[in-house]
């Protein structure tokens, strides 16, 4: 081996003993299970290093800037900033918890050196804290554990450093890795220190700052040499058009340089660099330059995709494609044909539908589109119900309105055997319930891998169950535990397929006969034969469904008969008529609770579900042939 080869080995492997290092300078994610506080962390971290001035109004979880986000409490899309502290300049990243957005934190990872594992000091090792970590040690990254909420009073932090421990040997972590320094903190409050004992918090974050200085490797200072800079994000704005967010990985680059764009496909684009952004805080600052390490947006690019590289035009080498996991489930999206088409939606054409779904997929990578047959049908896949639901209510927020089919899981086809995906779920429930979350996983082929009863009333199980049986699974499962249950999964790999069926609902519908208007007479007439999910007055088609049925065969109802009236008087005048609420469910539950033969209908105002075939007569007809 010569002395070169050498060199390149030791820094392939991280081993920076060579070469010089930026020391102003630290890169990291922040990455944990869902609602172990990572969003919290950051924004405390912001205004611990004096980011914001005084009086400045920053929100709570200020990262999670779109609607959904600050809806639902969950952060989907990964977002950077970067604060300043000792002179020195922390870029931290922060990424998604749900395993249906790891597309995000997979890319993530190529562009830190280093990460902080947040872990719940009660709940310990989640399903997702797996996922995560998997990837981050895959990239030989540096780990620095943030044992969060410490002043909950069920806190464990020594049971819970040594389940971190266990999970780090179980993962394959190397020696640097496992000799991970732990910080205790409380995130709500903005306490930390290096010891578990509450009471000894102090009331600031200087713990975690001063531990990323020492633990976290800085990046290699090789900004003499040809620029690498490769994209990671995509972000637009209507004047510069589309912006790169990614990493210098070599060199220099400057504003105003001729450069070239090393595609996806092989080809190679010239432009010009006509802005550079750096980040601090939650705001973008115009730069001149940013040298190897740096976490720049760059703009003056129309055509720039994720993964693509950034390299000098007389010196063009291409960084490794970003390898993401595949997708595990797919539904298929259809323009909206239904006779309620085109009345509360903006964009109803294939065409808006089809351009959309593709400026989708420029910035999420973990998603695939694919064309059918039909013109006015595309195969939507994604990592999870989640993924596909965030997007169609993102797109019923624009003014788009489609049909969706039941999401199914995508069977491969792996040494001649058909695979299907499996999942590693965890469920924590109370005592009393825990018979019948086995025995409905059970029914859905699940097979139990562990269980550990923490003798405080809660038990935890885990099990390997296929995809197919976790579709609609967690209404279910709500239902099971009265609320009180905590579900999470992940994906685990692909096994041969489970024969028979897996999951899938058992009652039949209630479909409407005509057209109409729900009255209140025809509701009660129905109240016995199921549970109703319109209300009063709401218009409904013949072929739409307006109801579950008790029994396992739909059934095809009058739900606009109104009473007969006459002008004779009654003795029993009509007492005050009440009816049950109906059932009202969102996108993601409509979505789950889907058969073969049906049809999720979203508008901006409506989510309805309807039959393929809204002709009584012809459905039967279709029903026969099977």
């Amino acid at each position: 081996m010569t002395l070169n080869d050498l060199f390149k080995s030791l820094i392939k492997r991280g081993e920076y003993y060579m070469t010089t290092a930026r020391e102003d300078l630290r890169n990291i994610a922040i990455i944990a299970h869902v609602d172990h506080g990572k969003t919290t962390l950051v924004d405390k971290l912001l205004h611990d290093s004096g980011t914001f001035r005084e009086h400045e109004q920053v929100d709570e979880r200020a990262m999670d800037s779109n609607d959904i986000e600050k809806e639902r409490g969950i952060t989907i899309l990964a977002k950077n900033t970067a604060i300043e502290y000792k002179d020195t300049r922390i870029n931290i990243l922060d990424t998604p918890g749900h395993a249906d957005f790891g597309g995000e934190v997979e890319r993530i990872m190529k562009m830190v050196d280093g990460v902080l594992l947040v872990v719940d000091s009660y709940e310990g090792c989640m399903p997702q804290t797996r996922f995560v970590l998997k990837k981050a040690l895959e990239q030989k990254l540096r780990p620095v554990v943030v044992l969060n909420k410490i002043d909950r009073p069920n806190a464990r932090p020594e049971e819970v450093v040594d389940e971190v421990l266990d999970l780090f040997i179980e993962l394959g972590a190397d020696d640097e890795q496992l000799e991970f320094p732990v910080v205790y903190a409380s995130a709500l409050n903005g306490t930390s220190s290096l010891e578990s004992d509450p009471a000894q918090q102090e009331d600031n974050m200087n713990a975690v700052f001063d531990t990323i200085l020492d633990h976290i490797p800085a990046p290699i200072d090789n900004a003499d040499d040809a620029l690498q800079f490769q994209v990671t994000m995509l972000d637009y704005n209507d004047y510069l058009g589309r912006i790169g967010v990614g990493r210098v990985f070599r060199g220099t680059i400057t504003v105003g340089q001729q450069v070239a764009l090393m595609k996806n496909d092989g080809s190679v684009k010239k432009f010009r660099v006509s802005k550079l952004f750096g980040f601090i805080g939650l705001k973008r600052i115009e730069i001149d330059e940013a040298k190897s390490g740096d976490i720049v947006a760059i703009a003056g690019m129309e055509d720039i995709n994720v993964g693509e590289t950034v390299c000098p035009v007389d010196q063009q080498e291409a960084l490794p494609l970003l390898r993401i996991d595949e997708p595990t489930l797919q539904m298929t999206f259809v323009v909206n044909n239904s006779p309620f088409a085109g009345r509360e939606g903006k964009h109803v054409t294939s065409r808006k539908i089809e351009e959309r779904l593709m400026s989708e997929l420029e910035t999420d990578v973990s998603l695939r589109v694919e064309q059918t047959a039909s013109p006015d049908a595309w195969v939507v896949s994604g990592r999870g119900e989640l993924h596909l639901s965030i997007l169609v209510e993102n797109m019923r927020r624009e003014g788009y309105e489609l049909q969706l089919s039941k999401p199914e899981v995508i069977v491969k086809e792996i040494d001649g055997v058909k695979c299907e995906p499996i999942e590693r779920v965890q469920i924590d429930v109370p005592e009393e319930y825990t018979g019948g979350v086995m025995e409905s996983l059970g029914i859905r082929k699940g097979e139990m891998l562990d269980m550990a009863n923490y003798g405080n009333g809660q038990v935890r199980i885990e099990f390997k169950v296929p995809s197919r049986g976790l579709i609609g699974y967690s209404t279910e499962f709500m239902t099971i535990t009265h609320g009180y249950g905590i579900i999470n999964h992940t994906f685990e790999e692909y096994a041969p397929m489970v024969k028979g069926q897996v999951g899938g609902r058992r009652q039949g519908v209630l479909v409407a006969l005509e057209n109409g208007k729900a009255s209140t007479y025809g509701i009660m007439n129905l109240e016995d034969r199921g549970i109703i999910f319109v209300e009063p007055g709401t218009e409904v088609y013949a072929g739409m469904i307006v109801g579950e049925h008790n029994r396992d065969n739909d059934l095809t109802v009058n739900i606009t008969k109104e009473k007969h009236l006459t002008n004779v008087r009654s003795a029993n005048k009509d007492n005050t008529v009440t009816i049950r609420k109906s059932r009202k469910m969102s996108v993601e539950e409509s979505l789950q609770y889907l058969n073969d033969d049906e049809y999720c209908e979203v508008t901006p105002e409506s989510v309805r579900l309807r039959k393929k075939i809204l002709n009584k007569n012809e459905r039967e007809k279709a029903a026969k042939k099977k």
